[in-house]
């Protein structure tokens, strides 16, 4: 069985990129345009990570996806399922909020910018999901 990868991103040619990259590595990839979206994949799908941008149908979606996946009671199931946000803003949550005292609420597993560091992607995403599910490092 392959480990099943989430993209949430509402650019579909970075969907489609990302897709056919991970689909050649072995992954199984499903596709969301929306944080939303992506919400209900994750609860129908329960897949093994995640690939979230930050900016969607408002600039901060992201950010709304990672704090319901792990703080919302409704998806506590979901809460292990490593995060990879994966956005063309430079600055982690971490630095962008410094001053804030609920950025833990927001920060994701792997921050991750564009344009991508396709082999450092790839070995973050093996090691988080890769062994577990029998995907070649």
């Amino acid at each position: 069985m392959s480990a099943k990868v989430l993209l949430i991103d509402d650019d579909s040619d970075f969907r489609v990129a990302v897709k056919s990259l991970l689909e050649s590595r072995g992954y199984s990839v499903l596709e969301a345009a929306s944080g939303h979206e992506g919400l209900e994949m994750v609860a129908e799908h329960k897949p093994d990570a995640i690939f979230l941008d930050i900016m969607m149908e408002t600039s901060v979606e992201g950010y709304g996806v990672t704090y319901a996946l792990k703080y919302r009671d409704e998806y506590a199931e979901f809460r292990d399922i490593p995060i990879f946000m994966i956005s063309s803003i430079q600055e982690s949550p971490d630095a962008r909020f410094p001053m804030s005292a609920e950025v833990e609420m927001i920060r994701p597993d792997r921050y991750l910018t564009k344009p991508l560091d396709i082999p450092e992607v790839l070995r973050l995403l093996d090691e988080a999901v890769g062994a577990s599910k029998g995907v070649p490092a």
